[in-house]
Protein backbone atom coordinates (compact mmCIF):
# COMPACT_ATOMS: atom_id res chain seq x y z
CA UNK A 1 0.00 0.00 0.00
CA UNK A 2 2.69 2.50 1.21
CA UNK A 3 4.30 1.58 -2.29
CA UNK A 4 1.53 2.65 -4.37
CA UNK A 5 1.37 5.58 -2.37
CA UNK A 6 5.12 6.93 -3.02
CA UNK A 7 4.42 6.61 -6.88
CA UNK A 8 1.81 8.83 -6.83
CA UNK A 9 2.44 12.24 -8.50
CA UNK A 10 1.55 14.91 -5.86
CA UNK A 11 0.04 17.63 -7.58
CA UNK A 12 -0.93 19.92 -4.15
CA UNK A 13 -0.12 19.29 -0.52
CA UNK A 14 -0.87 21.54 2.56
CA UNK A 15 -1.81 21.02 5.97
CA UNK A 16 -5.14 20.19 5.48
CA UNK A 17 -5.43 19.26 1.59
CA UNK A 18 -3.89 16.88 -0.24
CA UNK A 19 -4.33 16.46 -4.54
CA UNK A 20 -2.66 13.56 -6.12
CA UNK A 21 -3.08 11.59 -9.50
CA UNK A 22 -5.53 9.46 -7.38
CA UNK A 23 -6.95 11.10 -4.41
CA UNK A 24 -8.49 14.17 -3.42
CA UNK A 25 -8.36 14.79 0.25
CA UNK A 26 -10.06 17.06 2.80
CA UNK A 27 -10.17 17.56 6.21
CA UNK A 28 -12.75 15.41 6.73
CA UNK A 29 -13.02 13.71 3.19
CA UNK A 30 -11.52 11.69 0.84
CA UNK A 31 -12.62 11.81 -3.13
CA UNK A 32 -11.33 9.37 -5.52
CA UNK A 33 -10.43 11.26 -8.55
CA UNK A 34 -11.64 8.64 -10.59
CA UNK A 35 -15.27 9.82 -9.59
CA UNK A 36 -14.58 13.55 -10.02
CA UNK A 37 -16.06 14.41 -13.60
CA UNK A 38 -15.40 18.31 -13.19
CA UNK A 39 -14.47 20.77 -10.66
CA UNK A 40 -14.88 24.61 -10.27
CA UNK A 41 -14.77 27.65 -7.95
CA UNK A 42 -17.74 28.19 -6.64
CA UNK A 43 -18.44 32.02 -4.92
CA UNK A 44 -20.66 32.07 -1.88
CA UNK A 45 -22.51 35.95 -1.46
CA UNK A 46 -22.84 36.74 1.97
CA UNK A 47 -26.26 39.40 3.04
CA UNK A 48 -25.43 42.45 3.78
CA UNK A 49 -28.79 43.05 4.71
CA UNK A 50 -28.86 43.05 8.57
CA UNK A 51 -25.88 45.39 8.27
CA UNK A 52 -27.62 47.78 6.02
CA UNK A 53 -30.61 48.00 8.60
CA UNK A 54 -28.43 48.13 11.30
CA UNK A 55 -27.23 51.42 10.05
CA UNK A 56 -30.28 52.52 9.10
CA UNK A 57 -31.55 51.89 12.47
CA UNK A 58 -29.07 54.60 14.15
CA UNK A 59 -30.63 57.05 11.42
CA UNK A 60 -33.49 57.11 13.78
CA UNK A 61 -31.87 57.86 17.30
CA UNK A 62 -30.27 61.21 14.94
CA UNK A 63 -33.25 62.90 15.45
CA UNK A 64 -33.18 63.35 19.05
CA UNK A 65 -31.15 65.33 20.86
CA UNK A 66 -30.86 63.34 24.12
CA UNK A 67 -29.64 60.02 21.92
CA UNK A 68 -28.01 61.55 18.53
CA UNK A 69 -24.44 59.87 20.28
CA UNK A 70 -25.25 56.42 20.28
CA UNK A 71 -27.07 56.67 16.80
CA UNK A 72 -23.70 57.94 15.62
CA UNK A 73 -22.32 55.40 17.19
CA UNK A 74 -25.23 52.71 15.64
CA UNK A 75 -24.33 54.15 11.92
CA UNK A 76 -20.85 53.31 12.52
CA UNK A 77 -21.07 49.79 13.67
CA UNK A 78 -23.67 48.93 11.03
CA UNK A 79 -20.85 50.83 8.47
CA UNK A 80 -18.17 48.94 9.60
CA UNK A 81 -20.12 45.66 9.93
CA UNK A 82 -21.35 46.18 5.60
CA UNK A 83 -17.81 46.73 5.00
CA UNK A 84 -16.51 43.93 6.50
CA UNK A 85 -18.59 41.13 5.37
CA UNK A 86 -17.03 39.04 2.64
CA UNK A 87 -18.15 36.75 0.47
CA UNK A 88 -16.26 33.22 0.51
CA UNK A 89 -15.13 30.68 -2.20
CA UNK A 90 -15.77 27.21 -2.52
CA UNK A 91 -14.02 24.37 -4.33
CA UNK A 92 -17.17 22.98 -6.26
CA UNK A 93 -16.66 19.17 -7.37
CA UNK A 94 -19.12 17.16 -9.59
CA UNK A 95 -19.14 13.90 -8.76
CA UNK A 96 -21.47 10.82 -9.64
CA UNK A 97 -23.55 11.78 -6.71
CA UNK A 98 -23.79 15.23 -7.63
CA UNK A 99 -22.07 18.56 -6.97
CA UNK A 100 -20.19 19.43 -3.37
CA UNK A 101 -18.39 22.36 -1.76
CA UNK A 102 -15.19 20.91 -0.81
CA UNK A 103 -13.21 23.56 0.76
CA UNK A 104 -14.49 26.88 1.37
CA UNK A 105 -12.32 29.99 2.54
CA UNK A 106 -12.37 33.87 1.92
CA UNK A 107 -8.93 33.22 0.29
CA UNK A 108 -9.95 33.11 -3.44
CA UNK A 109 -6.24 32.58 -4.58
CA UNK A 110 -6.08 29.55 -1.68
CA UNK A 111 -9.07 27.85 -3.63
CA UNK A 112 -7.90 28.93 -7.08
CA UNK A 113 -4.68 26.82 -6.56
CA UNK A 114 -6.47 24.13 -5.11
CA UNK A 115 -8.81 24.34 -8.16
CA UNK A 116 -6.07 24.02 -10.64
CA UNK A 117 -4.30 21.18 -9.13
CA UNK A 118 -7.46 18.96 -9.19
CA UNK A 119 -7.70 20.11 -12.90
CA UNK A 120 -4.27 19.13 -13.56
CA UNK A 121 -5.10 15.66 -11.68
CA UNK A 122 -8.49 15.21 -13.94
CA UNK A 123 -6.13 15.91 -17.33
CA UNK A 124 -3.28 13.76 -15.71
CA UNK A 125 -5.90 10.84 -15.44
CA UNK A 126 -6.87 11.40 -18.74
Amino acid sequence: MEAQIQNETTFYQDNSVTVTQSRYVTHSKTYAMRNISSVHIFEIIKSKNKAFFTALFGVIFLFSKDVFWVGLIIIALGIWWFVSIKNEYAVRISTNSGEANSIISKDRKYIQKIVNALNDAIVHRG
